[in-house]
């Protein structure tokens, strides 16, 4: 299930990053590193956590995977489009690799006996936390702190899976199911405009 989530937040995380690099207008290598961070950034942060070695620094699966998403993307000619960010693929691509890593981060701190904070806050920075590297790289305020739902659908996530985890159901059956609510609710969110009460 770690396995399956990591090869979707990727690919999905890779494409998202490699749109905001277009959008930004910055050259081959500069979308890389776009893309590397919005992919693989939050994981670092994640293994970093649990004292572990990154995963993307000694498996070279994950860096092939958005080295080809970049090679795949530029071929199709997807940095012709305009208005990228609000583009469904986009969207899309953008809500698989929240989700899929909401779901990692928290299996992760799972099976390292974190406490549930400590459980919640590995998925959020494991979902999230490439694509903060990334908008402060290009000097952009980070879409976790001014959009719609988009921090709340990983905390939703882990917490679904925590609770599975209490009654012993972490299995494929239950996190694909989790998975296809947290896709559903942060698209719902999205074209629903919701957003968290903000202060008066």
């Amino acid at each position: 299930m770690l396995d399956i989530a990591e090869f979707i937040g990727t690919l999905a995380f890779a494409l998202s990053g490699y749109f905001v690099g277009v959008k930004a207008k910055l050259d081959f290598l500069g979308i890389f590193i776009t893309s590397f961070l919005t992919a693989l950034g939050g994981g670092v942060l994640r293994d970093l956590l649990v004292e572990r070695e990154p995963l993307s620094f000694v498996d070279p699966t994950f860096p092939t995977i958005v080295l080809t998403v970049i090679m795949i993307a530029t071929l199709l000619k997807l940095h012709k489009n305009s208005s990228l960010e609000n583009k469904s693929y986009f969207i899309i691509s953008d809500t698989l690799g929240l989700v899929s890593f909401a779901i990692s981060g928290t299996l992760v701190a799972l099976n390292a006996n974190f406490s549930i904070f400590g459980v919640f806050l590995t998925a959020l920075i494991t979902a999230v936390g490439g694509g903060v590297l990334r908008d402060m790289l290009i000097n952009k305020v980070p879409l976790l702190l001014k959009s719609d739902f988009y921090g709340s659908v990983a905390i939703v996530v882990a917490v679904m899976i925590y609770i599975l985890d209490r009654f012993g159901m972490t299995n494929i059956f239950w996190i694909t199911l989790v998975f296809g609510f947290g896709v559903g609710l942060r698209l719902i969110a999205y074209y629903r405009d919701w957003h968290l009460p903000k202060l008066t």
